[in-house]
């Protein structure tokens, strides 16, 4: 059920269990599966794919050509750049009908760079950001500026997204006064 000024492009597919938060815009060529929550004020760009139960917070930005996949939980202001993947079978094989949903939860303020994958049960902490190309196969502390396949912490960024410059020698994270703005 979409909200009253919630814009959905007439080739967007959105199945009617879903609940879309007003000021949201799912655009073309989009496919909503049953009982996914989409807050408010988010933008669903083109060709995205959103699979049954998927929760999605306020504010988020999906760039095109996203696929978020069953067990996924995306808090506020969550930005996903274009290609983006995410799993949710850890040990997948193809007629396998007693598969698991490994569940992965983004949390808010994260950003994820361009044609990343996110293998599932990880945890994506508060205001990180993911590298575009990255492959994240472990939890990502909140903050961390992530890079590679796999990927590694190479810095960390504030609320803003700045870059810290942190001396990663010392084996610690900043000091919590450094990561506002």
């Amino acid at each position: 059920m979409a909200n009253d000024d919630a814009y959905i492009d007439s080739t967007a597919e959105v199945h009617e269990s879903t609940t879309v938060g007003s000021g949201s815009a799912i655009w073309n060529w989009t496919k909503v599966r049953e009982n996914v929550t989409i807050g408010r004020d988010c933008n669903i760009g083109q060709g995205v794919y959103v699979d049954p139960g998927v929760a999605i917070g306020d504010g988020c930005s999906i760039h095109n050509n996203v696929s978020i996949y069953q067990g996924v939980t995306l808090g506020n202001r969550v930005f996903v750049g274009g290609q983006v993947s995410f799993t949710n079978d850890l040990y997948p094989r193809a007629g396998n009908r007693d598969w698991k949903v490994t569940p992965t939860k983004v949390e808010d303020g994260v950003s994820i760079g361009a044609n990343a994958t996110i293998v599932c049960g990880v945890t994506l902490g508060a205001s990180c950001m993911v590298g575009a190309g990255a492959v994240v196969t472990k939890d990502v502390p909140p903050h961390a500026l992530v890079v590679g396949q796999p990927a590694r912490i190479l810095d960390y960024v504030t609320e803003g997204g700045a870059r810290l410059h942190h001396d990663m020698s010392s084996g610690s994270a900043p000091d919590p006064s450094r990561l506002r703005g």
